[in-house]
């Protein structure tokens, strides 16, 4: 977590009756820096993100942005720019009237706020637009309406509440692009709320995932991959699988004499159970009868990937494993081996939990 962050969120606590939606929640967000709010539905990443635009008011925690506390701050006074999932853009209204309504709680001339309108749209490549109808745009025109509305008025910081989740996959990509390219060029510090890990990813100089109103590990996204700090960030973030296994003398122990190299992520004692998390590309698949390191397995699914493909293995006795290979190896029904990857992470053992 940067020191003397821009934006700082601190213990943030929110109920709605007797839920705990958020739960301690802390977080530093530097100055230009973008940071993605990452995890699954019920999470509570979009009450945080409420909380520090004002629209929800914490139980117990603050907000700071550049040393002032906005708390309890009303929305309209905090200077923040937001951003909603479905654009909120009025259709009735041309393109600039949508970015000037931005300005409506600022006493400006016309003149300074049709100059205001132009120039912000230029900041979003959208020059020349101010007389288009709104309805007349693409899904990733408006989003880049919505966020030229949002910065207007200058705000200090940027809230983005999924903003590409209407989108179909092709132009959520090529607006991701385009979005990120503004956020960029602006240099605005910024939140942006997803489940979409690949946004996150793409988007965030780091990610917080919050998993149950807590947040499980803020990191860069090569961190988060490599180096999950909870056994949910492990099994939330990229694809993994969890095989049943022992610890052993330091090594996840699956079959008798097959005992894979591992990191523990917490002390762990001889003898005890665990699930070791692999990833797909951790995995080498080969011929049935393999020695060695090798479990034996039946492939249950192959889904094509072009140059790669997914393998969903059933090994014998410790789970089901996803494994990249390449696509002509195997069938369902085959019988193969699979062993770790020559050069692969050493992947994390985690205490295995009980039973639900």
């Amino acid at each position: 977590m940067p020191d003397g962050g821009y934006l700082e969120l601190q213990g943030l606590e929110k109920r709605f009756g007797t839920l705990a939606v958020t739960r301690g929640v802390s977080l530093s967000v530097a100055k230009s820096e973008i940071v993605a709010l990452l995890g699954p539905s019920g999470s509570g990443k979009t009450t945080v993100l409420r909380l520090v635009a004002g629209f929800e008011t914490p139980d117990a925690g603050s907000i700071r942005v550049d040393g002032e506390d906005v708390t309890r701050t009303p929305p309209e006074r905090r200077r923040f720019g937001m951003v909603f999932q479905h654009y909120a853009l009025f259709p009735h209204m041309t393109v600039g009237e949508n970015v000037a309504f931005g300005l409506a709680a600022e006493d400006l001339p016309k003149a300074k706020i049709r100059e205001r309108v132009v120039e912000t749209l230029e900041t979003v490549d959208l020059a020349g637009f101010e007389e288009r109808r709104v309805t007349e745009l693409s899904g990733g025109q408006q989003q880049r309406v919505a966020v030229a509305r949002a910065l207007a008025p200058r705000p200090r910081v940027l809230l983005f509440d999924e903003p590409l989740s209407n989108l179909d996959p092709t132009l959520r990509e090529r607006t991701r692009r385009e979005l990120k390219r503004v956020i960029r060029r602006i240099g605005i510090t910024t939140l942006f709320v997803t489940h979409e890990q690949e946004e996150a990813f793409d988007l965030g100089d780091r990610v917080a995932v919050l998993s149950g109103g807590r947040l499980e590990q803020v990191g860069a996204p090569e961190e988060l991959y490599s180096r999950p700090a909870t056994r949910f960030v492990a099994g939330f973030v990229g694809r993994s699988s969890a095989l049943s296994a022992v610890w052993r003398a330091g090594r996840a122990e699956l079959a008798p004499g097959v005992a894979w190299p591992a990191e523990a992520d917490r002390t762990l004692s001889d003898g005890q159970a665990v699930d070791l998390l692999v990833r797909p590309e951790d995995l080498a698949l080969g011929p049935p009868g393999a020695a060695g390191d090798s479990l034996g397995g039946a492939v249950l699914e192959r889904r094509f990937a072009g140059h790669a493909a997914f393998y969903t293995v059933a090994l014998d006795g410790v789970g089901e494993a996803e494994v990249l290979g390449t696509p002509g190896f195997a069938r369902p029904g085959d019988r193969v081996a699979v062993r770790p990857a020559p050069g692969a992470a050493a992947p994390r053992a985690y205490a295995k939990e009980p039973a639900a």
